[in-house]
């Protein structure tokens, strides 16, 4: 049996030792950034991806401001605001709008709509439910 959790449950562990790495230093990170910034990160995050990401985002923003140690005010303002998204959530699963359409008996006009959150409430709910039963985690 293999795991395809990757970092899940260990986001902070992992933004530590990233941090550690690349640095080369053992201690002092929080010179770099604050542990309610390493928190914030972890708790909002997911993916080894993500993380670094909002990482290189973070110290991009503190340099450009100034700004060090990176604190968790600074580290909101890069977290990208769709993270949670039905759309966002439903992609990092690996189905994009052909599957969706393939596997959902729907129109691509029905997804855009779906996670606009502007399709009709019925077929919203219908969706929503057949989606839940194959396993996706919306």
């Amino acid at each position: 049996m293999y795991s395809l959790d990757g970092i899940t449950g260990s986001q902070r562990e992992y933004i530590r030792w990233l941090l550690t790495t690349c640095t080369g230093r053992q201690e002092g990170i929080e010179a770099l950034m604050t542990p309610d910034a390493i928190d914030l990160l972890a708790s909002r995050l997911r993916t080894a991806l993500q993380i670094e990401w909002h990482l290189t985002q973070a110290f991009e923003a503190g340099y450009q401001s100034g700004e060090l140690p990176i604190d968790a005010e600074l580290v909101e303002t890069v977290l990208s605001k769709h993270l949670d998204d039905m759309e966002a959530t439903i992609t990092r699963q690996g189905y994009g709008l052909r599957e969706l359409v393939q596997n959902f008996d729907a129109k691509p006009a029905e997804i855009k709509a779906l996670f606009a959150n502007q399709l009709d409430p019925i077929r919203a709910s219908e969706l929503r439910d057949r989606m839940r039963l194959a396993g996706l985690p919306i």
